[in-house]
């Protein structure tokens, strides 16, 4: 079986006060698309640009299966992943197209 990349991530608003999680086959290409207001819907109306977190899955129905049970999660449980990734909540933006 060939491996694959799935990502689930989060971005947040410049302040900080919005979450918006996600699921994709190309980080940097989602990132870029959150930054330049091009995905439409919840996270260009309330500016969620910035990446603070996400997993690395190579099996997309455990990627969307983990996307469902975070999105189900109150905002303080979701806040205790990102703090345990990034406890400062980094914007990793840049990290993630120097990395990947």
């Amino acid at each position: 079986m060939r491996d694959h990349n799935y990502f689930i991530y989060i971005v947040t608003n410049k302040n900080k006060t919005v979450l918006y999680l996600g699921v994709t086959n190309d980080l940097q290409r989602r990132i870029y698309e959150h930054e330049h207001g091009l995905m439409p819907g919840f996270s260009k109306k309330y500016n969620c640009h910035f990446l603070i977190y996400y997993e690395h899955l190579q099996d997309i129905n455990e990627a969307i299966e983990r996307e469902k049970e975070i999105k189900k999660w109150r905002r303080e449980k979701k806040e205790k992943l990102i703090n345990r990734f990034n406890p400062d909540w980094w914007f990793l933006n840049n990290e993630i197209y120097e990395a990947l």
